[in-house]
């Protein structure tokens, strides 16, 4: 079976209309490209979330199951993209390092600088557990890469972390492609209420937070009776 009749097999899929051409474009890069072509798909999943790993490595790993690829050689080459990508959103937080970041942030509604100081604090503390947990966490996958550059976490630190916990989140997926064959699709349901369930506990903390930060600016400092 060709490559494209995975991403058939995804288009006839009930979530096929909304996944089915990044599939088939995704198939066309891995075609045309190999393994770097992964690497590509996985450093550009990084850069650009709407770019979901639950189908380019499951498919990756579909791939390999059709001999288009050793299953080894698809995990190095999605590890490869994963480092790649973290790298550059790293290279952001860099750039726009402490002072920057406290400017940027305290000048939104409701954010105080204190706040700002106090999470650097804490990613001071705890960025090396962060980035490793963070890299098998739909959402913060990406995103944990700008705080460590932010706090000028070690790179070759930050980057060991950063293979190791996306080695785990791509074998899971591409081994489960590879596994399921031409059902491959069905990783991306699996994955995608993990991230729904992510997605909700952000947007209630979110508003958990707003809510405090209000009623905070409502109370009239004590002593002003």
């Amino acid at each position: 079976m060709s490559l494209a009749s995975a991403a058939l097999s995804l288009a006839a899929s009930p979530s096929g209309s909304a996944l089915g051409g990044i599939a088939d474009w995704a198939v066309s890069v891995m075609e045309a490209l190999g393994g770097f072509g992964v690497a590509a798909l996985i450093a550009l999943e990084n850069l650009f979330p709407p770019m979901p790993s639950e189908v380019i490595l499951p498919l990756a790993g579909f791939t390999a199951s059709q001999g288009s690829f050793t299953l080894p050689a698809v995990i190095v080459w999605a590890t490869v993209g994963s480092l790649t990508g973290a790298l550059a959103l790293y290279a952001v937080g860099y750039a726009l390092g402490r002072e920057r970041t406290r400017r940027l942030m305290g000048s939104l509604p409701l954010v105080k600088t204190e706040d700002v100081v106090r999470t650097e604090n804490w990613f001071d503390r705890n960025g090396p557990l962060t980035v490793l947990v963070g890299r098998v966490i739909p959402i913060f996958r990406s995103l944990i890469s700008i705080p460590a550059g932010v706090t000028r976490m070690n790179v070759w630190t930050f980057l060991g972390l950063t293979a190791l916990g996306s080695f785990v989140w791509n074998t899971i997926l591409i081994v489960a492609g590879y596994v399921l064959g031409e059902n491959w699709h069905i990783v991306e349901q699996y994955v995608g209420v993990f991230t729904y369930v992510v997605l909700a506990a952000v947007v209630l903390s979110t508003v958990a937070w707003v809510t405090i930060r209000i009623r905070q600016g409502r109370t009239p400092p004590a002593g002003s009776r």
